[in-house]
């Protein structure tokens, strides 16, 4: 990659869902730049570090590169470079990398996350970061924790686990966006059709992406860049089959095209309830009504 002789602010890191945290250091880092003359570089990795590092590590992804890259593209950084982590770059020692980062990426500064370690098996820490970059020629700085009033810990894997409890509002805050995963739409059993509830039922496009806890939940859905109303459950059918394996399934409101086989973007929004097993068809028809009703209340 040719840089120009322009030296760069940089900071780096695998970004996951480039969630509020990451977008205080992001802005902590053009600030800084901005104070020294230099353009804002990002450096992240297109695979998650773990996977090289540990065998049968399964990622569960807030965001995929794609999706990664367009969050990183609207937050008006001069360079964004991604990068594949590999076990060679693993052995880098901290001081080899920020070395890399000063020949072949032109990086002045380098703003370190207030928890971050890098380098090989993360044997140095920040005083070392410091010392090795006077030597190369690279100011090194880090950054403060990041927090509010009402978010004490932001960060992906408190992320993840609100999704998987349901928390769709505490993920969409600590995200700073509603979460989002794509999935095509395959077929059924037919069964919504049958009792008036139509759905689409999707499987996800990127497995390693993480889908919320079972429930059911008021979703947006985008099918080519148009939005839609929505419902999704996400479980086993308790009242139908009771099925041991988990189906994603979405009622658009008001949408009668075919769409077998196409990809359907889903927005979570709200939780709107546990998935609940009813005596018979009948209930379950009653409460989807509510849920539809819920659907059509709660829509900004």
């Amino acid at each position: 990659m040719n840089h120009t002789t322009q030296k760069y602010a940089a900071t780096i890191g695998l970004f996951d869902g480039v969630h509020a945290g990451h977008r205080y250091l992001i802005d902590s880092l053009k600030k800084e730049a901005e104070q020294r003359g230099l353009k804002s570089m990002v450096l992240t990795f297109n695979n998650n570090p773990k996977q090289v590092l540990r065998t049968n590590f399964k990622p569960q992804l807030l965001t995929t590169p794609a999706e990664k890259r367009v969050q990183l593209q609207s937050l008006q950084l001069d360079s964004i470079v991604e990068l594949e982590f590999t076990k060679e770059m693993a052995a880098l020692s901290a001081f080899d990398f920020i070395q890399i980062l000063h020949d072949k990426f032109q990086v002045g500064l380098l703003l370190v996350g207030y928890d971050h370690r890098f380098g090989k098996d993360r044997a140095d820490g920040f005083p070392e970061y410091v010392a090795y970059g006077k030597q190369i020629g690279v100011e090194v700085i880090k950054t403060t924790r990041f927090s509010t009033p009402t978010l004490k810990q932001i960060s992906s894997s408190a992320i993840r686990a609100a999704l998987a409890n349901g928390n769709i509002e505490q993920a969409t805050t600590l995200l700073s966006y509603p979460y989002s995963f794509e999935g095509e739409v395959i077929s059924g059993y037919q069964v919504g059709r049958k009792i008036g509830f139509a759905t689409a039922n999707l499987k996800p496009v990127h497995p390693d992406k993480i889908i919320p806890g079972l429930g059911v939940y008021l979703v947006e859905i985008f099918w080519q860049n148009r939005p839609y109303k929505a419902m999704m459950n996400i479980g086993r059918r308790p009242t139908i089959d009771n099925d041991k394996n988990i189906s994603l399934e979405v009622h658009i409101l008001d949408f009668q095209e075919d769409i077998y086989g196409q990809n359907l973007k889903v927005s979570f929004l709200k939780k709107i309830r546990d998935e609940k097993k009813f005596n018979a068809v009948e209930d379950l028809v009653e409460q989807l009504k509510k849920d539809r009703a819920f659907v059509v209340q709660n829509w900004d």
